[in-house]
């Protein structure tokens, strides 16, 4: 399964986690701390999380998916071929690698490979999501399944909707249910651009595939509840660009590393002072 390759290859008060660097991966009191029970079936859980789908963060993730569909038809893929990218490799980043890897020539492997790296970023993410909507009687099948929807939007709607406000026994339903309208309308919005946009610039194109990170940065500045989320973030909007100037090859993750771990130390050093 993509997902689960990728993902597992992939705060609003949760888990501490920074997607960066994976600063603090330490669950909080928070998540432990599970809301009074909820008299609705999973069957009305899965409806409500469906509902959600009408959210910013959703029309952005299509808006997005419009600059990808212009990509996968500049590059020559088919529709068939890039409605089953939008369906299997799930996420915008590693759907853009994948397209953008196969068109200039390179291989199967190596397109596999730049895929997976470029989804290492997930493998956070998706700790801080089973801490939070697994239960006791979870079965591993069932995790396996849906972290093939864990993905930068699913990943905040998580955080933001859960720890707090949902009963645990109910999380993975209300996931489901926004995840799974998640990807049904973005496959559809894939499928519609790339037959109605026609040819569209690759500056308009690029601008809109931008807005998911533009928007999950932000999601992050405003989810941040402790000094190690803002400090890994600060350091790699500013070690980013750098790092990727320098030249020195897999800038994203020395990024990470260097941010996570500077955040890391300096939130225990307050900690061992409180």
């Amino acid at each position: 399964m993509a997902r689960t390759g990728h993902a597992l290859g992939a705060s609003v008060a949760a888990p501490t986690v920074v997607p960066a660097g994976g600063a603090d991966l330490r669950v909080s009191p928070s998540v432990i701390d599970d809301p009074p029970s909820s008299s609705l079936s999973p069957a009305r859980w899965f409806l409500k999380g469906t509902l959600k789908l009408v959210s910013v963060p959703a029309l952005v993730l299509m808006t997005a998916q419009v600059g990808f569909a212009a990509l996968a038809r500049e590059v020559g893929f088919s529709l068939g071929e890039a409605v089953l990218m939008a369906v299997t490799v799930w996420a915008l980043p590693a759907q853009v690698v994948f397209a953008t890897s196969l068109a200039s020539g390179a291989g199967w492997v190596a397109t596999v490979l730049a895929v997976s790296l470029s989804s290492m970023r997930f493998l956070p993410m998706l700790m801080s999501w089973t801490a939070v909507v697994r239960t006791e009687r979870t079965s591993r099948t069932t995790l396996l399944l849906l972290s093939h929807f864990v993905a930068i939007t699913s990943w905040v709607f998580t955080m933001a909707e859960m720890p707090e406000r949902t009963p645990r026994a109910s999380r993975l339903a209300y996931f489901a249910g926004f995840a799974t309208a998640l990807l049904v309308v973005n496959v559809l919005t894939v499928a519609v651009a790339f037959v109605a946009i026609g040819t569209m610039p690759d500056w308009v194109s690029a601008a809109l595939v931008l807005l998911t990170p533009l928007y999950f940065l932000l999601a992050l500045v405003g989810a941040g509840r402790v000094l190690d989320d803002h400090v890994a973030l600060a350091l790699g909007v500013i070690l980013g660009p750098i790092l990727h100037q320098l030249g020195i090859g897999l800038d994203l993750l020395w990024t990470g590393f260097i941010a996570g771990t500077i955040a890391y130390l300096v939130g225990r050093a307050k900690r061992r002072r409180i």
